[in-house]
């Protein structure tokens, strides 16, 4: 394999991990815009759907696409609940309150997966059963195409969902200003179940199609939702388009740092750009000049 080559499977390697990034982030990035709240599960979810796609597939041997789907269901349906028992309730809690519960419930859910599937890492086959396809020198997998389809699908169905329905826009409103919101008659508080629901439906999709690619095991959250974060960061915490670009943006670096440099130095990339974007352009690259200011819902 040529250098060059070398580079294009770097590069499509990138692309394959950003798409994973690239929709934790936009998670974070929901919940966020209706809440103002760090959703420190957010990992969990993508975890979940890894976890809950093997028993599906693997264990019950339903169809692919039955499995893909109820996937999706019982994940968002995890996420409803949990909104309605641990965030729904607390009415006037500081968001650090807030947070801390949601950092509470990855432990929750990293202890109930592990109960439930053990600490064994588990794998998913490709999604099509197709020989590897050859690209100016470079090997790609056909998951790799799944990943990129499915990922492109997914957040074009979220920008359609925010900018052009009733209910997108409702949510996009309680982002800006939760009090207007609530005067024009929208329900903040449906819309912040909502963006829950959305947040982990989005992770469950993660989850899915990245485990026939790399293991999923239990506590695969965390690493995930320190990496999505880095990336909401760096493209502007509440910009949707910046969470996406930022994702991949991170995905490359990561996997040119590691063919490059050392694998051992690939989890520590993202935690070098949040650190650096921190420093030079808090407000990320997309991201607004002024001050995000602490939401109450």
């Amino acid at each position: 394999m040529t250098f060059a080559s070398q580079l294009i499977q770097y590069l499509f390697t990138g692309l394959t991990l950003g798409s994973i990034y690239a929709l934790v982030a936009l998670g974070f990035t929901m919940i966020y815009n209706a809440t103002g709240i760090i959703n420190l599960a957010q990992g969990e979810f993508v975890m979940l759907g890894g976890l809950v796609m093997v028993f599906f597939t693997a264990v019950l041997k339903m169809p692919l696409y039955l499995g893909f789907l109820l996937t999706i269901l019982v994940v968002t349906l995890l996420g409803v609940i949990f909104e309605r028992l641990a965030i729904h309730p607390l009415k006037e809690a500081s968001l650090i309150t807030l947070i801390m519960i949601t950092l509470a419930g990855s432990i929750l859910f990293r202890g109930g997966a592990m109960f439930l599937w053990g600490k064994d890492p588990y794998s998913l086959p490709p999604f099509t059963q197709s020989p590897p396809v050859q690209f100016l020198g470079a090997t790609l997998q056909a998951q790799v195409f799944w990943v990129l389809g499915i990922t492109v699908l997914a957040v074009a169905g979220v920008h359609v969902f925010f900018s052009r329905t009733l209910i997108g826009k409702a949510i996009t409103a309680c982002s800006f200003n939760p009090l207007a919101a609530r005067l024009m008659g929208i329900n903040v508080r449906k819309m912040v179940l909502l963006s829950f629901a959305l947040s982990a439906a989005v992770g469950a999709i993660a989850g899915t199609i990245i485990t026939p690619v790399t293991l999923m095991e239990y506590d695969r959250g965390p690493l995930l939702a320190l990496k999505g974060f880095a990336a909401a960061v760096l493209g502007g915490l509440g910009s949707g388009l910046g969470s996406v670009l930022a994702g991949f943006i991170i995905g490359i670096l990561e996997s040119f740092g590691a063919g490059l440099i050392s694998s051992g130095y690939k989890d520590a990339i993202a935690l070098l750009v949040l650190l650096v974007i921190l420093w030079l352009k808090p407000s990320g690259i997309l991201g607004s000049k002024e001050e995000a200011g602490l939401k109450k819902f």
